[in-house]
């Protein structure tokens, strides 16, 4: 299933009293100062796989689209001041990801404004929104983005749980490979199934299957509940195997549609 989980919005108010009147936007001539700050970023970076390692979770890969699409919303809310996993006329994160290349079934968001990076850091982890998205062991990928503006650094970190870019043919081997596993023959010939995936109607082909099915997924390692409890009755020899387009899919998540015919 593709989700969206935001963490709430973070003013790390008890790390420097002094610095933490509610960030006024900023002016045009003040935003052209706003500054990228890469190092803290990359120490945000080492912070968020330290905590994971703590507990044992698997260390997050930097992914370069979530990054930058943390980036563009990082610079906007520097010019807003008031920060916000949203502003008017703005993509939300899904949007922001898919357009900056990423390929993702997941998405987590989140947003601070803080002294530093260790501060910035801190407050996640001592919040609980915060912290579930940083600790999500369903999660594998993260960009990160750090802009300097008016003494306080901004940051942005998004999560994903990454999804491959794969052919049509690499999304069929994907499932034929299960398919093989569990001691079925998968035809060679796989255009009865990419017709029945590509259709929304019953299947037209010469010769009818025992059991079709049509889903749509972005896990590649198992087979769909149904399509696995058909396959364990053993009733069934051979199976074809077809790949198109997703349908009817909402937001930016990349998903595979497929359609497995057996005989």
């Amino acid at each position: 299933m593709s989700k969206i989980r935001q963490g709430a919005v973070l003013c790390l108010v008890l790390a420097a009293p002094a610095l933490w009147a509610q960030p006024r936007p900023a002016s045009d001539a003040e935003a052209g100062q706003s500054q990228v700050v890469e190092a803290q970023a990359a120490q945000l970076y080492s912070l968020a796989n330290q905590a994971r390692a703590a507990k044992g979770l698997r260390r997050l890969q930097w992914d370069p689209a979530l990054a930058l699409g943390a980036l563009r919303h990082c610079r906007r809310m520097a010019q807003e001041g008031p920060i916000a996993h949203r502003y008017g006329g703005e993509p939300d994160v899904t949007a922001r990801a898919s357009q900056a290349g990423a390929h993702f079934s997941l998405v987590e968001e989140n947003i601070a404004v803080g002294a530093s990076p260790a501060s910035i850091h801190s407050g996640w982890m001592n919040s609980p929104d915060h912290l579930a998205n940083l600790m999500n062991p369903g999660v594998d990928r993260v960009g990160i983005a750090v802009v300097a503006h008016g003494g306080v650094l901004y940051a942005v970190t998004d999560f994903a749980r990454s999804v491959p870019v794969l052919t049509q043919a690499q999304v069929e081997a994907a499932y034929a490979g299960l398919l093989r596993a569990r001691g079925l023959t998968v035809l060679k010939d796989p255009s009865a199934a990419r017709a029945y995936c590509a259709s929304s109607g019953r299947f037209s082909g010469p010769d009818a299957p025992g059991y079709l099915i049509r889903f749509q997924n972005a896990d590649l390692t198992q087979l769909p509940a149904p399509l696995a409890a058909r396959v364990a009755t053993g009733q069934y020899r051979q199976a074809a195997v077809g790949s198109c387009a997703p349908q009817n899919l909402e937001g930016a998540f990349t998903v595979f549609r497929v359609a497995v015919l057996l005989y």
